[in-house]
Protein backbone atom coordinates (compact mmCIF):
# COMPACT_ATOMS: atom_id res chain seq x y z
CA UNK A 1 0.00 0.00 0.00
CA UNK A 2 1.66 3.25 -1.19
CA UNK A 3 1.96 6.40 0.86
CA UNK A 4 -0.33 8.46 -1.44
CA UNK A 5 -3.19 6.01 -0.86
CA UNK A 6 -2.69 6.16 2.90
CA UNK A 7 -2.75 9.95 2.72
CA UNK A 8 -6.09 9.89 0.85
CA UNK A 9 -7.52 7.55 3.45
CA UNK A 10 -6.33 9.74 6.27
CA UNK A 11 -7.77 12.86 4.63
CA UNK A 12 -11.07 11.09 4.00
CA UNK A 13 -11.30 9.94 7.62
CA UNK A 14 -10.50 13.45 8.79
CA UNK A 15 -13.14 14.98 6.51
CA UNK A 16 -15.74 12.46 7.70
CA UNK A 17 -14.80 13.19 11.30
CA UNK A 18 -15.09 16.93 10.73
CA UNK A 19 -18.42 16.62 8.93
CA UNK A 20 -19.74 14.35 11.68
CA UNK A 21 -18.55 16.77 14.33
CA UNK A 22 -20.18 19.71 12.52
CA UNK A 23 -23.42 17.74 12.09
CA UNK A 24 -23.42 16.67 15.74
CA UNK A 25 -22.71 20.21 16.89
CA UNK A 26 -25.48 21.62 14.68
CA UNK A 27 -27.95 18.94 15.77
CA UNK A 28 -27.27 19.18 19.48
CA UNK A 29 -27.04 22.94 19.33
CA UNK A 30 -30.51 22.97 17.73
CA UNK A 31 -31.75 20.64 20.47
CA UNK A 32 -30.31 22.93 23.14
CA UNK A 33 -31.89 25.99 21.52
CA UNK A 34 -35.24 24.16 21.32
CA UNK A 35 -34.93 23.10 24.96
CA UNK A 36 -34.07 26.65 25.99
CA UNK A 37 -37.13 27.93 24.12
CA UNK A 38 -39.32 25.38 25.88
CA UNK A 39 -37.88 26.36 29.24
CA UNK A 40 -38.48 30.03 28.43
CA UNK A 41 -42.08 29.24 27.42
CA UNK A 42 -42.64 27.32 30.65
CA UNK A 43 -41.13 30.14 32.68
CA UNK A 44 -43.44 32.63 30.96
CA UNK A 45 -46.41 30.35 31.62
CA UNK A 46 -45.48 29.99 35.29
CA UNK A 47 -45.00 33.75 35.56
CA UNK A 48 -48.41 34.34 33.98
CA UNK A 49 -50.04 31.85 36.33
CA UNK A 50 -48.33 33.40 39.34
CA UNK A 51 -49.50 36.81 38.19
CA UNK A 52 -53.07 35.49 37.85
CA UNK A 53 -52.90 33.85 41.27
CA UNK A 54 -51.61 37.08 42.81
CA UNK A 55 -54.93 38.68 41.95
CA UNK A 56 -56.66 36.18 44.22
CA UNK A 57 -54.17 36.63 47.04
CA UNK A 58 -55.44 40.16 47.42
CA UNK A 59 -59.16 39.61 47.08
CA UNK A 60 -61.69 42.29 47.81
CA UNK A 61 -65.13 40.80 48.39
CA UNK A 62 -68.48 42.37 49.23
CA UNK A 63 -70.93 40.16 51.12
CA UNK A 64 -74.74 40.21 51.13
CA UNK A 65 -74.88 42.79 53.92
CA UNK A 66 -72.56 45.17 52.13
CA UNK A 67 -69.45 44.53 54.22
CA UNK A 68 -66.13 44.63 52.39
CA UNK A 69 -63.75 41.77 53.11
CA UNK A 70 -60.12 41.83 51.98
CA UNK A 71 -58.17 38.58 51.88
CA UNK A 72 -54.43 38.36 51.30
CA UNK A 73 -54.48 34.54 51.14
CA UNK A 74 -56.98 31.73 50.82
CA UNK A 75 -58.41 30.60 54.17
CA UNK A 76 -57.15 27.35 55.65
CA UNK A 77 -59.32 27.32 58.79
CA UNK A 78 -62.98 28.02 58.10
CA UNK A 79 -65.94 28.13 60.48
CA UNK A 80 -69.53 27.71 59.30
CA UNK A 81 -72.23 29.10 61.58
CA UNK A 82 -75.18 27.85 59.48
CA UNK A 83 -76.16 24.62 57.67
CA UNK A 84 -76.51 26.39 54.31
CA UNK A 85 -72.94 27.68 54.59
CA UNK A 86 -71.69 24.21 55.51
CA UNK A 87 -73.39 22.71 52.46
CA UNK A 88 -71.84 25.30 50.15
CA UNK A 89 -68.33 24.72 51.51
CA UNK A 90 -68.51 20.94 51.13
CA UNK A 91 -70.14 21.19 47.70
CA UNK A 92 -67.15 23.29 46.59
CA UNK A 93 -64.69 20.67 47.79
CA UNK A 94 -63.15 22.73 50.60
CA UNK A 95 -64.65 20.73 53.46
CA UNK A 96 -61.14 19.77 54.59
CA UNK A 97 -60.63 23.43 55.52
CA UNK A 98 -63.72 23.50 57.79
CA UNK A 99 -62.74 23.29 61.47
CA UNK A 100 -66.08 24.15 63.10
CA UNK A 101 -69.80 23.92 62.28
CA UNK A 102 -73.07 24.80 64.01
CA UNK A 103 -75.13 22.09 65.72
CA UNK A 104 -77.76 22.02 62.95
CA UNK A 105 -75.34 21.20 60.13
CA UNK A 106 -76.19 17.65 59.07
CA UNK A 107 -75.41 17.47 55.36
CA UNK A 108 -73.57 16.13 53.40
CA UNK A 109 -72.33 14.25 56.50
CA UNK A 110 -73.50 13.43 60.01
CA UNK A 111 -71.37 16.09 61.66
CA UNK A 112 -72.65 15.26 65.14
CA UNK A 113 -70.82 11.93 64.79
CA UNK A 114 -67.72 13.75 63.59
CA UNK A 115 -67.91 16.00 66.64
CA UNK A 116 -68.28 13.02 68.98
CA UNK A 117 -65.26 11.40 67.33
CA UNK A 118 -63.21 14.59 67.73
CA UNK A 119 -62.91 15.17 64.00
CA UNK A 120 -64.96 18.39 64.01
CA UNK A 121 -65.77 21.07 66.56
CA UNK A 122 -69.24 22.35 67.44
CA UNK A 123 -69.45 26.14 67.67
CA UNK A 124 -72.95 26.02 69.17
CA UNK A 125 -76.41 26.64 67.80
CA UNK A 126 -77.26 28.52 64.64
CA UNK A 127 -78.49 31.54 66.63
CA UNK A 128 -76.31 30.93 69.70
CA UNK A 129 -72.70 30.49 68.51
CA UNK A 130 -70.01 30.24 71.17
CA UNK A 131 -67.48 33.01 70.57
CA UNK A 132 -64.94 31.47 72.97
CA UNK A 133 -64.93 28.24 70.99
CA UNK A 134 -64.70 30.16 67.71
CA UNK A 135 -61.69 32.11 68.98
CA UNK A 136 -60.01 28.89 70.16
CA UNK A 137 -60.25 27.48 66.64
CA UNK A 138 -58.22 30.40 65.21
CA UNK A 139 -60.31 30.77 62.04
CA UNK A 140 -59.19 32.81 59.06
CA UNK A 141 -62.75 32.92 57.67
CA UNK A 142 -66.18 32.78 59.35
CA UNK A 143 -69.33 32.30 57.26
CA UNK A 144 -72.72 33.47 58.56
CA UNK A 145 -76.22 33.22 57.07
CA UNK A 146 -79.27 35.44 57.39
CA UNK A 147 -79.45 38.21 59.98
CA UNK A 148 -79.54 36.34 63.31
CA UNK A 149 -75.79 36.59 63.72
CA UNK A 150 -75.40 40.23 62.70
CA UNK A 151 -74.38 41.32 66.20
CA UNK A 152 -72.02 38.37 66.58
CA UNK A 153 -70.51 39.13 63.17
CA UNK A 154 -69.96 42.72 64.29
CA UNK A 155 -68.15 41.46 67.38
CA UNK A 156 -66.01 39.02 65.39
CA UNK A 157 -65.04 41.72 62.91
CA UNK A 158 -64.05 44.02 65.78
CA UNK A 159 -61.80 41.24 67.04
CA UNK A 160 -60.03 41.11 63.69
CA UNK A 161 -61.66 38.04 62.18
CA UNK A 162 -62.69 37.74 58.53
CA UNK A 163 -66.46 37.36 58.29
CA UNK A 164 -68.52 36.75 55.15
CA UNK A 165 -72.30 37.16 55.52
CA UNK A 166 -74.58 35.24 53.14
CA UNK A 167 -78.21 36.34 52.99
CA UNK A 168 -79.79 35.50 49.60
CA UNK A 169 -83.50 36.05 48.97
CA UNK A 170 -83.86 34.35 45.61
CA UNK A 171 -82.28 31.70 43.42
CA UNK A 172 -79.90 34.11 41.72
CA UNK A 173 -78.78 35.26 45.15
CA UNK A 174 -77.95 31.69 46.15
CA UNK A 175 -75.96 31.12 42.96
CA UNK A 176 -74.10 34.41 43.48
CA UNK A 177 -73.26 33.35 47.03
CA UNK A 178 -71.85 30.06 45.78
CA UNK A 179 -69.58 32.03 43.44
CA UNK A 180 -68.70 34.44 46.27
CA UNK A 181 -67.61 31.58 48.56
CA UNK A 182 -65.78 30.04 45.61
CA UNK A 183 -63.75 33.21 45.14
CA UNK A 184 -63.07 33.51 48.86
CA UNK A 185 -61.79 29.93 49.14
CA UNK A 186 -59.85 29.60 45.89
CA UNK A 187 -62.42 27.21 44.41
CA UNK A 188 -63.86 29.49 41.74
CA UNK A 189 -63.70 26.81 39.03
CA UNK A 190 -65.60 24.36 41.23
CA UNK A 191 -68.16 27.07 42.01
CA UNK A 192 -68.71 27.83 38.33
CA UNK A 193 -69.15 24.12 37.57
CA UNK A 194 -71.63 23.73 40.45
CA UNK A 195 -73.65 26.77 39.38
CA UNK A 196 -73.79 25.49 35.79
CA UNK A 197 -75.01 22.11 37.01
CA UNK A 198 -77.71 23.68 39.21
CA UNK A 199 -78.88 25.91 36.35
CA UNK A 200 -79.06 22.95 33.96
CA UNK A 201 -81.28 20.99 36.36
CA UNK A 202 -83.55 23.97 37.02
CA UNK A 203 -83.86 24.67 33.29
CA UNK A 204 -84.83 21.03 32.71
CA UNK A 205 -87.74 21.53 35.12
CA UNK A 206 -88.73 24.76 33.36
CA UNK A 207 -88.84 22.93 30.02
CA UNK A 208 -91.23 20.33 31.41
CA UNK A 209 -93.44 23.08 32.85
CA UNK A 210 -93.42 25.19 29.69
CA UNK A 211 -96.90 24.17 28.59
CA UNK A 212 -98.53 24.29 32.01
CA UNK A 213 -101.58 26.59 32.20
CA UNK A 214 -103.12 25.44 35.50
CA UNK A 215 -100.98 26.16 38.56
CA UNK A 216 -102.06 24.92 42.00
CA UNK A 217 -102.51 27.37 44.86
CA UNK A 218 -99.99 26.43 47.55
CA UNK A 219 -99.92 26.95 51.32
CA UNK A 220 -96.53 26.35 52.94
CA UNK A 221 -96.67 26.14 56.73
CA UNK A 222 -93.53 27.06 58.62
CA UNK A 223 -95.07 27.03 62.11
CA UNK A 224 -98.26 26.19 63.97
CA UNK A 225 -99.65 27.98 67.03
CA UNK A 226 -99.34 30.59 65.85
CA UNK A 227 -99.76 29.67 62.21
CA UNK A 228 -96.96 31.10 60.08
CA UNK A 229 -96.23 31.09 56.35
CA UNK A 230 -94.03 32.74 53.71
CA UNK A 231 -94.59 35.98 51.80
CA UNK A 232 -93.34 37.35 48.51
CA UNK A 233 -89.89 38.34 49.79
CA UNK A 234 -89.11 34.88 51.19
CA UNK A 235 -86.94 32.81 48.95
CA UNK A 236 -89.26 29.81 49.50
CA UNK A 237 -91.89 31.83 47.63
CA UNK A 238 -89.69 31.81 44.54
CA UNK A 239 -89.12 28.07 44.88
CA UNK A 240 -92.89 27.55 44.80
CA UNK A 241 -93.26 29.78 41.74
CA UNK A 242 -90.35 28.23 39.84
CA UNK A 243 -91.78 24.77 40.50
CA UNK A 244 -95.07 25.70 38.86
CA UNK A 245 -97.15 26.68 41.87
CA UNK A 246 -98.72 29.88 43.24
CA UNK A 247 -98.09 30.86 46.86
CA UNK A 248 -101.43 31.86 48.41
CA UNK A 249 -99.56 34.56 50.36
CA UNK A 250 -97.60 35.98 47.43
CA UNK A 251 -99.32 39.32 48.08
CA UNK A 252 -97.66 39.60 51.50
CA UNK A 253 -94.53 41.76 51.51
CA UNK A 254 -93.02 40.20 54.64
CA UNK A 255 -90.75 37.18 54.43
CA UNK A 256 -92.36 35.28 57.28
CA UNK A 257 -95.52 36.30 59.10
CA UNK A 258 -98.34 35.12 61.35
CA UNK A 259 -101.65 34.20 59.74
CA UNK A 260 -104.83 32.38 60.83
CA UNK A 261 -106.96 29.36 59.99
CA UNK A 262 -109.76 31.63 58.80
CA UNK A 263 -107.51 33.31 56.25
CA UNK A 264 -106.06 30.02 55.00
CA UNK A 265 -109.54 28.51 54.64
CA UNK A 266 -110.74 31.55 52.71
CA UNK A 267 -107.77 31.32 50.30
CA UNK A 268 -108.56 27.62 49.73
CA UNK A 269 -105.14 26.17 48.74
CA UNK A 270 -104.96 23.21 46.33
CA UNK A 271 -101.76 21.94 47.93
CA UNK A 272 -100.57 22.07 51.54
CA UNK A 273 -96.83 21.69 52.23
CA UNK A 274 -95.74 20.66 55.72
CA UNK A 275 -92.04 20.62 56.67
CA UNK A 276 -90.58 17.40 58.03
CA UNK A 277 -89.32 18.68 61.39
CA UNK A 278 -87.19 21.86 61.29
CA UNK A 279 -84.62 19.77 63.20
CA UNK A 280 -86.90 19.59 66.25
CA UNK A 281 -87.70 15.87 66.22
CA UNK A 282 -91.42 15.19 65.72
CA UNK A 283 -93.18 17.52 63.23
CA UNK A 284 -94.60 20.61 64.95
CA UNK A 285 -97.86 20.18 63.03
CA UNK A 286 -98.49 16.70 64.41
CA UNK A 287 -100.04 14.37 61.81
CA UNK A 288 -102.09 14.65 58.62
CA UNK A 289 -105.19 13.67 60.60
CA UNK A 290 -104.56 16.49 63.07
CA UNK A 291 -104.11 19.01 60.25
CA UNK A 292 -107.30 17.85 58.53
CA UNK A 293 -109.17 18.12 61.84
CA UNK A 294 -108.36 21.81 62.30
CA UNK A 295 -111.49 23.94 62.52
CA UNK A 296 -112.87 24.64 59.06
CA UNK A 297 -110.08 22.90 57.18
CA UNK A 298 -112.29 20.09 55.89
CA UNK A 299 -113.59 22.51 53.26
CA UNK A 300 -110.11 23.25 51.87
CA UNK A 301 -109.50 21.80 48.41
CA UNK A 302 -106.13 20.29 49.43
CA UNK A 303 -107.76 18.47 52.35
CA UNK A 304 -110.73 17.23 50.32
CA UNK A 305 -108.42 15.92 47.55
CA UNK A 306 -105.76 14.49 49.84
CA UNK A 307 -103.04 16.83 48.62
CA UNK A 308 -101.13 17.27 51.86
CA UNK A 309 -97.38 16.63 51.47
CA UNK A 310 -94.44 16.37 53.82
CA UNK A 311 -91.37 18.10 52.38
CA UNK A 312 -87.78 17.90 53.59
CA UNK A 313 -87.47 21.09 55.59
CA UNK A 314 -83.68 21.10 55.26
CA UNK A 315 -83.87 21.16 51.47
CA UNK A 316 -86.66 23.76 51.34
CA UNK A 317 -85.37 26.21 53.93
CA UNK A 318 -81.64 26.18 53.26
CA UNK A 319 -80.46 28.68 50.69
CA UNK A 320 -77.66 26.49 49.43
CA UNK A 321 -76.55 24.15 46.66
CA UNK A 322 -79.59 21.86 46.98
CA UNK A 323 -81.98 24.39 45.44
CA UNK A 324 -82.29 22.26 42.31
CA UNK A 325 -83.36 19.36 44.55
CA UNK A 326 -86.00 21.63 46.11
CA UNK A 327 -87.44 22.77 42.77
CA UNK A 328 -87.49 19.22 41.39
CA UNK A 329 -89.21 17.96 44.53
CA UNK A 330 -91.89 20.67 44.48
CA UNK A 331 -92.50 20.38 40.73
CA UNK A 332 -93.22 16.65 41.14
CA UNK A 333 -95.73 17.47 43.90
CA UNK A 334 -97.46 20.24 41.95
CA UNK A 335 -97.43 18.51 38.54
CA UNK A 336 -97.02 14.75 39.08
CA UNK A 337 -98.37 14.07 35.60
CA UNK A 338 -95.22 15.62 34.07
CA UNK A 339 -92.63 13.77 36.13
Amino acid sequence: MNSRYLTYVAVAITVVAIVSAVFAYTYYNAQIVDLQQKIETLENTVAAQENELSKYRNLTLVDDHGFVLKLSSYPQRIISTAPSCTEILFALGVGDKVVGVDDYSNYPYNFSEWIKAGNMTSIGGFSTPNTEVIVSLKPDLILTAGTLNDENAKTWRSMGYNVLALDPHDINGVLQDIMLVGRATGSEAQAASLVNSINARINAVFEKLAGVTEKPKVYYEIWYDPLMSVGASAWENQLIEKAGGVNIFANQSEQYFITSSEVIVSLNPDVILLPSSHGLGAPFWGSFDQVKARAGWSSISAVKNGRLYVVDSDIITRAGPRIADAIEMLAKIFHPELF
